[in-house]
């Protein structure tokens, strides 16, 4: 989860995503093909006197070539985060060095969102956030529960313009 003690006096956090989990069936794929190989490459090998040296390079190489595919996608994974709170949206990316940009919710001007054909059996999709000012669109990449995280971004961003809209539509009704 998000570190609370970032958090202004009277924000709260709302939700804290991560990447859909669909971005590491690949890195794990690629895993799988590696480790496929490695053994290949064990029964291959012939008995001799420098087999043992040659499977030591295999498996130094295979240890090295699994970090690579597989480890780095997963800790990028566990490292970004996006976390929408009361008063703002927070993006954090990075595994040795920290990049973190805020979108208050107020300077968000227009949420869309995009599926792609293979997105949509597993709900996840992209987040678009326009925003007023230099930067332009805001892309939230592999964003799960696509659908609904735009239609909460939607109601807080409404709520927070209109805070009380609900109360002058009932006494509007009431006078009529």
């Amino acid at each position: 989860m998000g570190n609370r003690d970032l958090l202004t006096d009277g924000e709260e956090a709302v939700e804290t995503l991560h990447p859909h989990w669909k971005v590491l069936v690949r890195p794990a794929a690629i895993a799988v093909l590696v480790l496929a190989v490695l053994l290949v490459l064990e029964v291959v090998i012939p008995n001799s006197g420098a087999a043992n040296i040659e499977r030591l390079i295999v498996l130094v190489l295979g240890v090295v070539l699994l970090m690579w595919w597989l480890m780095i996608p997963v800790l990028r994974w566990r490292t970004t985060r996006y976390e929408v709170t009361t008063l703002r949206v927070r993006v954090r990316t990075g595994i040795m060095v920290q990049n973190g940009r805020d979108f208050p919710l107020s300077r968000i001007v227009n949420i869309s969102y995009r599926q792609s054909l293979l997105d949509r059996p597993f709900g996840s999709g992209t987040v678009v956030l326009e925003t007023a000012g230099e930067h332009g669109d805001v892309t939230l990449d592999e964003i799960p529960h696509v659908q609904r995280i735009q239609s909460l971004l939607f109601q807080m961003i409404e709520d927070e313009r209109n805070p009380d809209d609900g109360g002058r539509a009932e006494d509007e009704q009431r006078t009529t």
